[in-house]
Parts: C-alpha cells; sequence; structure tokens
C-alpha cells in the first residue's frame, strides 16, 4: 500500500532509483559477497582507526570497479548493535569512497566496540578517509 502523498507512476514507468547512476569520472562501486573476496583482503593490507579497521586489497586487474564490504563481529555487541554499525559503515562508505576509493581495489570495513555506534558521524567519515590516504600510500 502506498501512501497517499507519493506520486503516481504511470503504467510503464519506473520509480527513481535509490543510488545515483554513477558519474563518468567516479569509479562504480559495488559490495563484496563471496567469503573467499573477505579473505583476500584480509591478507592483504590493513589500517586501523579510532572508530573501525580498514582492510583493503589491489585485485590488479583492468576493471574500474571498487567493490567494499562490511563486517562486524559478535565482540561488537549483539544483532542490534552489530546492524547499527553496519549501517553506520554502508552509509560513511556511500558517501566517501565515490571520491577516495581507487579503480580496482576491494576494502573491507570492520566494526569496533562502541566506537563505531557512539563516534560523531563526521568523525566516521574522516576516519574512513584517513584510513584510505594511509592504505593508497
Amino acid at each position: 500500500m502506498t501512501p497517499p502523498e507519493a506520486p503516481d507512476n504511470a503504467a510503464g514507468t519506473t520509480p527513481p532509483a535509490v543510488f545515483p547512476c554513477p558519474q563518468p569520472d567516479r569509479p562504480r562501486v559495488e559490495r563484496l559477497r563471496k567469503r573467499a573476496d573477505f579473505l583476500s583482503a584480509a591478507r592483504a593490507g590493513r589500517q586501523g582507526t579510532a572508530s573501525m579497521m580498514v582492510q583493503a586489497r589491489n585485485r590488479a586487474d583492468d576493471d574500474g570497479l571498487v567493490r567494499v564490504g562490511f563486517t562486524c563481529s559478535k565482540k561488537v555487541g549483539n544483532s542490534v548493535a552489530r546492524n547499527r554499525a553496519k549501517r553506520r559503515l554502508r552509509e560513511a562508505a556511500r558517501l566517501v569512497l565515490p571520491d577516495t576509493a581507487r579503480p580496482g581495489w576491494d576494502y573491507v570495513l570492520i566494526g569496533r566496540f562502541e566506537a563505531t555506534a557512539n563516534r560523531p558521524f563526521d568523525a566516521l567519515q574522516q576516519d574512513l578517509r584517513d584510513a584510505l590516504r594511509k592504505l593508497h600510500r
């Protein structure tokens, strides 16, 4: 059931996309889903910050795609705390990665106990920028 304030879609048209289409000068960002990709990133470089751990791996292929995965262990807390931390990491990645990520790289963002959920969002974004800058040196 749609709310009364929702705009009517004519038959045959699709509603607007939740995420904007990738711009030509920015890499396309996709999600990591396979365990093997997470393990490959874990064997590569890593950089810790106050609010997260970032693992990065250069795939060394010509694909202009950036892939990112998110994880939180049970040390972060119960499922509510883990999901909240992952939501915050996803939003930070959505805002930061298109400008700072390098094409052909995989990134895994790992939440930390209480810090990921309680850190101010601007500081969370800055932590991600700093970690990526250090990893790309």
